[in-house]
């Protein structure tokens, strides 16, 4: 029997994110995984990929999957789901799991190692222009790249509680990742920076459903963008203040709902 990952002695974060959020996503990935139809012929590469949740949905379609992240926690529980250790049973996939650098880019000398990624995606964490630029010198001209960000505010629900960390990580400008409501032509932007080619978009709805307050309040704790709040004040304050502006969406049978739309953006390398 394969052991589940609250098994393993990983910090709580990492693990809530496994078990809780990440999978708030899977219609993102699942639409644009139908849009490029991923198969066996498919290589690809995730940035910032977390635990890896994504690309077993990839390699489950046949896929060659290459993840990299700069959070080891996550990477960790990443490497638990696509390189399970011989006791739990053979692999039916190719699958590397990367370290990324300071500037949060892989190791292109590593990605050079293995054939070239036929799509590259960033679904939960926008990476440099630099580090894109990079990664487009190992795939080669006409790869894909899908940048992924939240939609418009207004058709956001989470966004009143994702306010919470912008508002108590103002005060002494505490630096790290912050939620920031997107604007129309963000993700168009960052592409254009990295040098890289607008080819199209998306929109996909992605509804944040959990069993009751306690695991809404964890599982968006997880994202670290509440990470500056807790340091600029502290955690019980932030979880206090997340979980008030939360209530609005707990309903009767005690699970919180919220509607949430995402966006995507399809550049060409």
């Amino acid at each position: 029997m394969a052991p589940t990952l609250a098994q393993r002695h990983l910090p709580r974060p990492a693990r809530d994110w496994a078990e809780i959020q990440e999978r708030m996503l899977v219609p993102l990935y699942e639409a644009v995984y139908e849009r490029f139809e991923v198969g066996r012929h498919t290589h690809v590469l995730g940035l910032g990929c977390g635990s890896g949740l994504a690309l077993v949905m990839a390699a489950a379609r046949g896929a060659t999957v290459t993840g990299a992240d700069t959070d080891e926690a996550r990477l960790e529980l990443a490497r638990q789901r696509l390189l399970p250790e011989p006791q739990w049973g053979a692999r039916h996939w190719t699958a590397r799991v990367l370290s990324c650098g300071p500037d949060g880019g892989p190791d292109t000398a590593a990605l050079r190692e293995g054939p070239p990624p036929t799509l590259v995606t960033a679904f939960d964490t926008l990476p440099d222009p630099a580090v894109l630029a990079r990664v487009a010198e190992v795939t080669g001209r006409d790869t894909p790249v899908v940048l992924a960000g939240w939609g418009p505010v207004e058709r956001c629900a989470a966004a009143p509680a994702l306010r919470v960390a912008e508002r108590l990580a103002e005060p002494r400008r505490a630096a790290g990742r912050c939620w920031r409501p997107g604007g129309r032509d963000d993700l168009e932007d960052l592409a254009r920076r990295a040098g890289l080619r607008p080819d199209g978009s998306g929109r996909v709805a992605c509804p944040f459903g959990y069993a009751d307050l306690e695991s809404a309040v964890r599982g968006l704790l997880s994202t670290g963008l509440y990470d500056a709040a807790v340091r600029a004040t502290d955690r019980g304050q932030v979880t206090k203040e997340l979980a008030e502006a939360l209530r609005p969406h707990v309903r009767p049978d005690g699970t919180v709902w919220m509607q949430n739309l995402f966006r995507y953006v399809v550049a060409m390398t």
